[in-house]
């Protein structure tokens, strides 16, 4: 009995050492730059934190989401470790005000943005955009300048208005052609009851990129460590998405309880395809190259969408990816 004890005692004191010597899982609060919802990078981090990615790799997550556009200042105040932007956004405001912020991962092989007709309009092609009222966001698209100069499309011909976020001024006959977010609006448009065109700026020779994650190029400096880890659950995280689709809608759904079950797939699906590139074939997913940022800069300077000249290569890095990755395969754990 003496010797069981013994034993006994030593098995706990041996599992009471190890605990001791497990580290506390490092706290990390990821902002999302919108409300909950399947873009990829939302749903990375909502698998990452279900699937116990996250704290495989130490880390206890904080998952927040943004309101009103505040995930920028946020990050800047040390509140956020991490968020998300668009890539033509990290170079804009790299330009003016010279945020210190670099992304170091790209999830949009293609951009967000895409331009959108119903089908029974006639519009099949953007010489039609001729004679017909075209609606953009906030400013004139890039997108479509670049569209426009490429098919020799008469500008002075489109009448050009500012109309905001809501997809009805299409179904309503305010415009003719809108400005969209290809992962949402064309559905969002479906399922009111038309049928639409698309037109992608990439289909056109127009560099796009689209979601990127970021920080502060302090934190990046500073705690390498804290980004390799956080990217590397996400990256996994992305790799489980695009092989478990309909799992990932319903993590999604755990977090958007009341989002639309075929309209978080849509969005999914949507965004998966526009993640894949022989970049990512070769290199992994989440990949992105000098070449994509620089071809994105000379088209955004080409059009006047950036206030100031800066050097690009500042705007992200690729030295976590490289970290992660070997030979195009994650590393793991």
């Amino acid at each position: 009995m003496r010797n069981i004890l013994i034993v006994t005692l030593a098995t706990l004191l041996t599992i009471a050492a190890l605990a001791c010597s497990q580290p506390e899982p490092e706290s990390v609060v990821f902002m999302a730059g919108y409300k909950p919802q399947a873009n990829l990078p939302f749903a990375a981090a909502y698998i990452a934190q279900e699937k116990g990615y996250f704290a495989e790799q130490g880390l206890n997550v904080e998952i927040r989401h943004a309101s009103s556009g505040e995930h920028l200042q946020l990050l800047m105040s040390g509140d956020v470790d991490f968020t998300t932007a668009d890539a033509p956004s990290v170079l804009k405001r790299k330009s003016d005000p010279g945020l210190p912020i670099v992304a170091f991962a790209l999830f949009g092989q293609r951009g967000q943005q895409g331009f959108l007709a119903l089908k029974d309009s006639g519009i099949a092609s953007p010489t039609d955009w001729e004679g017909r009222t075209f609606g953009y966001k906030v400013s004139i698209p890039p997108a479509y300048l670049a569209i426009v100069e490429a098919e020799q499309v008469d500008r002075s011909a489109v009448q050009e208005v500012r109309v905001g976020f809501d997809p009805r001024v299409l179904t309503e006959g305010q415009v003719d052609v809108l400005a969209v977010f290809k992962s949402n609006e064309p559905d969002t448009v479906r399922r009111m009851g038309f049928d639409v065109t698309l037109w992608d700026p990439a289909d056109y020779g127009v560099p796009t990129l689209g979601l990127t994650y970021i920080t502060r190029e302090e934190l990046a400096n500073a705690d390498s460590d804290k980004v390799e880890r956080f990217l590397k659950a996400t990256m996994r995280a992305l790799e489980f998405a695009r092989d478990n689709r309909e799992e990932t809608v319903e993590i999604v759904l755990k977090y958007a309880p009341e989002e639309n079950t075929e309209h978080q797939r849509y969005m999914l699906d949507t965004e998966l395809a526009d993640a894949v590139s022989p970049l990512t074939d070769a290199r992994g997913l989440g990949q992105m190259s000098p070449e994509q940022w620089q071809a994105l800069y000379d088209h955004l300077t080409a059009h006047e969408a950036l206030p100031k000249p800066f050097d690009y290569n500042t705007a992200f890095s690729t030295v976590f990816l490289d970290a992660i990755y070997d030979d195009g395969n994650l590393q793991w754990p």
